[in-house]
């Protein structure tokens, strides 16, 4: 019936209802995800789901709590302080990159300058060139900090992940016992290992193909006080022709705080790397494939929420006594009291998804932003590797606002003309592709929801994220960038984390869609003729198999 297909959407609205209940929150997520999955397999989507905005409930009008970031009505979201830490800051301090080469310039000036701390969470380092002088960079700033008149208190947190850092001869482990058995004392190198790989699994699971079970997959680059969010990974292509989208967040030290804080915790419960070459757990911390699984879980869980919860309660109390007191000053009033920062005109919210340890923050948000999109709201999606959750389709295909996805053409897929297995990657994702274009026009929405390929001759793309645009706005006034790329394995099996950006800020909403423009400009609209070429000829045996393997990629 079409109530039942309005179902997820209904219970999305929900969300909006429940300040201060991320708990309930999650708990009617799941429960609209699993509503939605029972209903697909009963019968393939009814055309009545076209009828789900009509009937679902007016959008709530969401109060602010008394301790929130900024006056109410400042702008569109404020129900996502409900359930993360908000950071007011400067629009002048967001910098918005656009190409490989121009984060690989800002990563070497950062790496050589920073004097306090440097954090990198990754899931691997890469092997070539470029990545062995960043690491000798890291070494000359440590070796420099030893040498100094006065005691430095510099130090260096890398978070890896374990099956992919730990993967061949030489890799990511072997580059970085260097740098700890010279500054023991400065260095700290962790190693996540996915709970859900262990035993015969564990055993069994060739190189490779054990991380598809789950990865540290968070990009995140720290220094001092300054923060960059990708969804890059370190390695040479990610400096030269391997397009992905990069903010830079400069000067933002309660952002940079929470992300330390983030690195300490998931650091504590991985294993950590030894000077020779062994791994150790955290004492008192049970093992993550040796130890009982649940008992590990649940003390993740508790060490990364009380991160999250901690800087949430931080923040409402420290702009409660900034917005909240008993007057409220005007800047000058501000800057002759001695607090010279600019009133905020951008609002920085990390999420975090780690659904291994039942953190669904991430996940609950993007849903609920596709859920509340009005009517003539435009919605730029994309991903690298094209394999939409069942909930992300349903409100796609079930919601109001418009829709540009684009994604990788098999051509710059980062697997293509792969050995063995593996070179077979991008035609599954052809497949996938195909099947949601087909579910789009056989609902008439090829209008409102429109794919497009990404192409670049000797490129390979690896953007995700999204941009909203308001209804009758030319500019986006929200962004999604990080790590996570929408698909069953970021949802479900990984460790993933991005940022929401909600901006007034005029100059920086124009930074944003250049950064859309620039990425959709070298892609083309998909239509039945796409799949008609030879490069999207799809093998039957690969039909075949995509639906088994599709919840690993």
């Amino acid at each position: 019936s079409p109530v039942t297909s309005a179902g997820p959407v209904f219970w999305r609205r929900l969300l909006g209802l429940l300040p201060g209940r991320p708990g309930l929150a999650a708990l009617l997520g799941r429960l609209s995800d699993r509503l939605g999955r029972n209903r697909d397999r009963r019968r393939r989507r009814s055309p009545w789901l076209l009828l789900a905005p009509l009937l679902s409930p007016a959008a709530p009008q969401v109060t602010s709590p008394p301790c929130c970031l900024c006056p109410e009505g400042v702008h569109r979201f404020p129900w996502i302080r409900n359930l993360v830490p908000e950071f007011g800051v400067s629009s002048s301090h967001v910098r918005v990159l656009s190409s490989p080469a121009e984060f690989f310039e800002l990563m070497k000036v950062r790496i050589k300058h920073h004097v306090r701390r440097a954090i990198v969470l990754n899931c691997a380092l890469g092997e070539r060139l470029q990545i062995e002088r960043q690491v000798d960079c890291l070494e000359s700033t440590l070796e420099k900090s030893l040498q100094a008149k006065f005691p430095s208190d510099l130090k260096v947190s890398i978070l890896l992940d374990f099956t992919r850092g730990s993967r061949g001869r030489k890799n990511s482990r072997t580059m970085l016992l260097p740098l700890l058995q010279r500054f023991p004392e400065q260095v700290r190198v962790s190693l996540f290992h996915t709970p859900n790989l262990r035993g015969l699994l564990r055993l069994l699971m060739p190189e490779r193909f054990n991380e598809t079970i789950g990865l540290q997959h968070i990009k995140v680059y720290l220094f001092d006080n300054s923060v960059i969010l990708s969804g890059a990974n370190l390695s040479d292509s990610y400096f030269t022709n391997r397009q992905d989208r990069y903010v830079f967040l400069q000067d933002c030290p309660e952002v940079a705080d929470f992300f330390t804080e983030l690195v300490d915790a998931v650091g504590d419960v991985s294993l950590q790397l030894q000077g020779d070459d062994t791994v150790q757990v955290v004492e008192g911390m049970v093992h993550p494939y040796k130890g009982d699984r649940a008992a590990y879980c649940k003390a993740a869980n508790k060490r990364v929420m009380d991160v999250i919860n901690s800087a949430r309660t931080r923040q409402q109390l420290l702009h409660a006594q900034t917005f909240h007191s008993d007057s409220l000053l005007t800047q000058e009033d501000a800057a002759a009291a001695g607090d010279r920062r600019p009133a905020p005109d951008t609002w920085i919210y990390p999420l975090i998804q780690m659904k291994p340890f039942e953190i669904q923050i991430d996940e609950i948000i993007t849903e609920t932003l596709l859920t509340e999109a009005e009517r003539g709201a435009r919605i730029y999606l994309t991903t690298g590797y094209f394999n939409l959750t069942q909930a992300y389709m349903d409100l796609v295909l079930g919601t109001r606002a418009d829709y540009r996805i684009l994604l990788a053409s098999p051509e710059v897929n980062g697997f293509f003309g792969a050995k063995g297995v593996a070179g077979a990657i991008p035609a599954a994702y052809v497949h996938i592709e195909r099947q949601f274009y087909r579910e789009v026009c056989s609902l008439g929405q090829q209008e409102r929801v429109q794919l497009q390929e990404y192409w670049r001759r000797g490129w390979t793309f690896h953007a995700k994220g999204l941009w909203l645009y308001l209804a009758g706005s030319s500019l986006p006034c929200l962004t999604l960038i990080g790590s996570p790329n929408f698909g069953y394995r970021s949802v479900h099996r990984d460790l993933e984390a991005q940022i929401a950006i909600v901006t007034e800020n005029r100059a920086l909403q124009q930074q944003l869609h250049q950064e859309q423009e620039q990425l959709y400009l070298r892609s083309g609209v998909v239509s039945s003729a796409t799949f008609e070429q030879p490069s999207r000829k799809v093998k039957l045996w690969v039909k075949m198999v995509t639906p088994l393997i599709k919840n690993f990629f």
